[in-house]
């Protein structure tokens, strides 16, 4: 997969939709720093996530 693809393919680390065009949110893993995001439904929800780098789990 090149870098490009895995650009247009944005997931939330939570429920998995495809966030790409979306009010979703980009941050890094506050423990490795590994790029997360999560969609709109998940934050306001506050749904767990894990960090698939380090297994770092928050709301």
């Amino acid at each position: 997969m090149s870098q490009s693809d895995s650009s247009e393919t944005r997931q939330c680390v939570s429920c998995g939709i495809n966030i790409a065009g979306t009010n979703a949110a980009r941050f890094n893993c506050p423990d490795c720093g590994q790029l997360i995001f999560r969609c709109a439904t998940c934050r306001k929800q506050s749904n767990l996530y894990e960090c698939s780098s380090c297994g770092f789990m928050g709301p």
